[in-house]
């Protein structure tokens, strides 16, 4: 496993400068959250001038990277994380489907380990069924696009959308039965909505594990936290995640703080190794 970090706990920095200091600091993977100014696929000027030095980053810290769509307003500047691919309308379901079609783009240029989204809420209600067939019938076509550009995909459940425990997701997955499609767990997410011990769930999904977010968190409080001021013991999570041969890197996801996010990454690193009994490797 590789310890990364998440750019949207970057967000007064440049990316480029997120890259470098996370590089810095020992960071071995980047999970790149597409935003206005960060590798922004409708904004095709700023992405086709980005799109090399990124890449040209990644290779010389010798960064691995994934593609991450959970900006809150890139689609609608009004309401957070809409629209969805659970939206009714086919023209609001065809942006997100836009969106996420264009980070598999980004992703095979960077030639990163995927891409991670989630299912989002419905606008309206609906049957849980009707909207787990449209969300379903979206990933399949999703998986079709990413076969082409020889992309990952890895569905995020998250809690307070429809697609929010590994149960649902377990539905979902077998509905969608692509290759391509696979999995990011949140570890803060299973021990926020009491889907314990997390490591079984580790052990469960290992096949279909292809990108892991890592938090401290509270039982049923949704809010991620800095490692030791949550509920979590990270020392078996960790060692699951070794022992079960997990390849991918383990993405610290820490969005509300980038008012300290070069202390914050540091200190997350420190945690994760002292955890885990890292040593540096000495030179001969």
């Amino acid at each position: 496993m590789l310890y990364g970090y998440n750019t949207n706990g970057f967000a007064h920095h440049p990316l480029e400068q997120a890259i470098e200091i996370l590089g810095d600091l020992g960071y071995q993977s980047v999970a790149i959250t597409l935003d206005y100014h960060a590798l922004n696929p409708f904004d095709q000027p700023l992405l086709r001038e980005q799109l090399p030095r990124i890449k040209r980053l990644l290779a010389q810290y010798n960064c691995r990277s994934v593609i991450e769509t959970g900006a809150r307003f890139l689609l609608d500047p009004w309401n957070k994380h809409q629209p969805t691919l659970l939206s009714a309308d086919p023209a609001e379901s065809g942006r997100r489907f836009d969106f996420l079609s264009r980070a598999i783009d980004v992703a095979a240029e960077l030639g990163a380990d995927g891409v991670s989204f989630w299912s989002g809420t419905p606008r309206q209600a609906e049957q849980y069924a009707v909207l787990l067939e449209r969300l379903a019938g979206h990933c399949r076509r999703l998986c079709e696009h990413a076969e082409r550009r020889h992309v990952r995909l890895a569905f995020e459940p998250e809690p307070g959308m429809l697609i929010d425990t590994m149960d649902r997701f377990a539905e979902l997955d077998k509905l969608v039965v692509h290759p391509r499609f696979g999995l990011t767990i949140d570890v803060g997410h299973l021990h926020c909505q009491g889907e314990v011990p997390i490591a079984e769930h580790l052990k469960r999904w290992r096949r279909l594990l292809w990108n892991v977010h890592i938090e401290d968190m509270r039982r049923g409080v949704h809010d991620h936290l800095m490692f030791g001021e949550g509920e979590i013991d990270f020392a078996p999570v960790l060692r699951e995640l070794e022992e079960g041969g997990y390849p991918g890197g383990v993405h610290v996801e820490l969005s509300r703080h980038s008012h300290d996010a070069v202390n914050v990454a540091g200190r997350a690193l420190d945690f994760l190794r002292e955890t885990e009994g890292w040593r540096p490797t000495l030179p001969l």
